[in-house]
């Protein structure tokens, strides 16, 4: 019986896309088209410059998850993902109203449907530390010539084909700017800031822009990668504590679940009350809402260790 709702329930989406000509990509694109950012009038961006608000909640995850697709080169599977989160709240939603739980409706529709965009941001760490030490040894490399030769162009010249992405494709992008579009390596350096999401990249291409003014400061760009030195073996150190909450989530997570056909074996009653009647169901929601709430925060504490000031 469940198998044929199921698949009544896939037919209807089926049939409504093909009514209207759609496909769930494009329907995901029209859904997301807020989230890409509409022009807004110039009062109200000098007011959200003046006094930014930070996105909380659900929007947050999913802008996160969207920059984070952007910044692996992925941008473009964004639709796609949205798509899969829509299909998974469905079936969350259907998931409910086929075992009776009401109160659980709203709560699994809107946990599976961050899956996708939970699992992009716990995969992205292993991504921010593979970008972390590839700017630590673009920077070192290139840190040597530049004491060597005084000339930040020679520097990256000779150096740009030990880089690897997605360092390498930022320093392309320097050579490009100063050899065929201008000469100002002031400039160069400055528009290479916004490129990659680190605070010690950032400060060590403010101490390169100095240094085209006072050669002498260029002695102030080794201690500046050696920041990133000491958060990888930082990161080293802390590694196992990091994961910690994760496995302990997973310890709790199995046994709050494994519980209830538990109770089953053990009274029957008492099983019978937990998903039979709407105090039991409620019960049921309270705790897959806790068990949600505890998996977002588990993944957000498991972000490697960065440099901030």
């Amino acid at each position: 019986m469940i198998v044929l709702i199921l698949l009544a329930f896939v037919g209807m989406l089926t049939g409504i896309f093909l009514i209207l000509g759609m496909t769930p990509f494009t329907f995901a694109e029209e859904l997301t088209k807020p989230l890409s950012g509409r022009r807004q009038p110039i009062s109200k961006r000098i007011q959200q410059v003046n006094h930014p608000k930070e996105p909380k909640g659900i929007r947050k995850t999913v802008l996160e998850a969207r920059e984070m697709l952007i910044l692996t080169g992925k941008g473009g599977k964004f639709a796609a993902i949205c798509a899969f989160s829509l299909f998974l709240a469905a079936m969350g939603a259907v998931i409910c109203i086929v075992i009776q739980n009401y109160f659980m409706l709203p709560v699994l529709a809107a946990g599976m449907g961050l899956l996708p965009f939970w699992y992009v941001l716990f995969t992205s760490h292993s991504y921010k530390k593979l970008m972390n030490n590839e700017i630590e040894t673009g920077l070192s490399i290139i840190t040597s010539s530049y004491l060597r030769s005084e000339s930040m162009i020679t520097a990256v010249e000779e150096n740009i084909h030990y880089l690897n992405p997605p360092v390498a494709d930022v320093f392309r992008g320097f050579l490009a700017e100063t050899n065929m579009i201008s000469a100002d390596v002031k400039q160069a350096l400055s528009n290479m800031k916004p490129k990659l999401d680190n605070y010690v990249f950032r400060e060590w291409v403010d101490a390169a822009i100095a240094c085209q003014d006072d050669k002498s400061l260029k002695s102030t760009l080794t201690p500046i990668i050696g920041k990133l030195s000491d958060m990888r073996i930082v990161a080293a150190e802390l590694d196992y504590l990091l994961y910690e909450p994760f496995k302990e989530f997973i310890t709790m997570a199995f046994l709050l679940i494994g519980n209830i056909p538990l109770l089953y074996f053990l009274n029957k009653d008492w099983y019978d009350v937990l998903v039979n009647t709407g105090f039991g169901k409620g019960i049921l929601a309270v705790c897959l809402l806790v068990l949600l709430i505890s998996f977002a925060a588990v993944i957000r504490l498991t972000k490697p260790v960065e440099y901030k000031r």
